[in-house]
């Protein structure tokens, strides 16, 4: 009833208004009318994305096979100019042999190529190179090409693996290594990278590239380790590894000549000491003693301050590069540090290696881990030695004690 009246009382302000609406609508325009919808037919998501800068159809005549393994591990950030160059050095490219430089990747463009590729803004082919640019073709490259494999069956598919098996230089990009451990393990481009790294072709990566070079691979299954939460709690469910459980065998890649190995990257601007030493930790097997069970549950390897089938692990800084290379058989794997002429950064690179057990290594539980040995390069001059860790003096000792890294100023 009182809807009806509420109506009814309104019929004669509706009929007022209605010669005003009436009035209002003979002096406004007319609405155009509506455009009829537009519907385009859907293009098809590509299967993967191919770039190339330079002939890729030039006949190349540097080596196929080398005599030892050359890798460049990159900690993100700005790229080292130099150590492009030097993986196109190693890979026995020179002015008149010609060479295919590789650049795969799971997302992202092919931003990589004219950096590589020209030797400055004007795209030039100069043998004067420019700061921020490698320089490639003036070194002898060919071409530059990079792969987008964004899927499994990207990585299975034919085109996609017989472009990287023709590679002289393999580089991984940064973005997000889980793609690269999702999208790429167990797939054809797997071993065709595998077959590669058989022939000593170099290899380098950056950032997620960086991260998965390794024996073992900070995998990032979920969110970005911290620091705080890896210390409180080493189990925590974004200290995701490769291979899961963790093992001797099965991971992606996983080089022999970096075997034993765990990297971080982005390591000091992002205070990563703290992650990577719950990392290192979980990599040390349960040692038995009569005071107790020492390591960590899952672990594969010892704890020690000597040997070379260790768990260890390497962090590197932005705008820095590390250059690791075999010297032949019986002979150790080396490393020197590089950076940019330009850089603002220290651009270190860490080597960090337990040398006991962990007393407290659980699931929930904050850990706690002593005498945990930490070497520093930043002198362009120094070697180190991979094989027996030696070649840089000791720089700190650092403990994770309930969860708490002392001492916490470790740069």
């Amino acid at each position: 009833m009182l809807t009806r009246l509420f109506s009814q009382s309104l019929k004669p302000v509706i009929a007022s208004l209605g010669g005003i609406v009436l009035a209002m609508a003979a002096v406004l325009p007319a609405a155009p009318a509506l455009a009829a919808p537009k519907f385009e037919t859907a293009q098809p998501i590509p299967l993967y994305s191919y770039f190339a800068t330079g002939d890729v159809d030039a006949p190349v005549t540097a080596p196929s096979v080398l005599p030892t393994p050359s890798f460049v591990l990159m900690g993100g950030g700005p790229d080292v100019d130099p150590a492009f160059r030097w993986l196109i050095q190693r890979a026995g490219i020179t002015p008149g042999t010609g060479g295919r430089f590789v650049v795969i990747r799971a997302t992202g463009t092919e931003a990589y190529n004219p950096y590589i590729y020209y030797s400055d803004e004007d795209l030039s082919t100069s043998t004067t190179i420019a700061e921020l640019w490698v320089g490639g073709a003036s070194l002898g490259l060919s071409s530059v090409e990079t792969l987008v494999i964004p899927s499994i069956k990207a990585a299975n598919s034919p085109a996609v693996n017989a472009i990287l098996a023709r590679a002289n230089v393999v580089f991984i990009a940064g973005g997000d290594q889980s793609h690269y451990i999702r999208f790429w393990k167990g797939t054809a481009l797997e071993q065709t990278l595998k077959s590669l790294m058989a022939k000593n072709v170099p290899v380098g990566g950056t950032s997620a590239g960086l991260a998965v070079l390794g024996q073992f691979d900070y995998s990032a299954l979920y969110k970005s380790a911290t620091s705080e939460l890896s210390m409180m709690d080493p189990y925590y469910k974004d200290i995701t590894f490769d291979p899961a459980p963790l093992s001797l065998q099965g991971g992606f890649i996983a080089p022999p000549a970096l075997a034993s190995l765990i990297f971080d990257s982005h390591f000091d601007s992002r205070d990563r000491m703290g992650r990577f030493i719950a990392f290192i930790s979980r990599i040390v097997a349960p040692k038995a003693s009569a005071s107790g069970t020492f390591g960590c549950a899952g672990g594969v390897l010892p704890a020690s301050s000597s040997g070379n089938a260790t768990a260890r692990g390497i962090g590197i800084g932005v705008e820095t590069a590390l250059l690791v290379q075999g010297n032949g058989d019986g002979k150790p794997v080396t490393a020197k540090r590089v950076t940019n002429p330009s850089t603002t950064t220290e651009s270190a690179v860490y080597f960090v290696r337990p040398s006991v057990p962990p007393s407290v290594c659980e699931p929930k539980t904050p850990l706690t881990v002593s005498t945990v040995e930490v070497r520093k390069l930043a002198d362009p001059a120094g070697v180190f030695n991979l094989t027996d860790w030696t070649g840089v003096p000791l720089y700190k000792h650092l403990d994770v004690n309930s969860g708490v890294l002392f001492p916490a100023d470790w740069y």
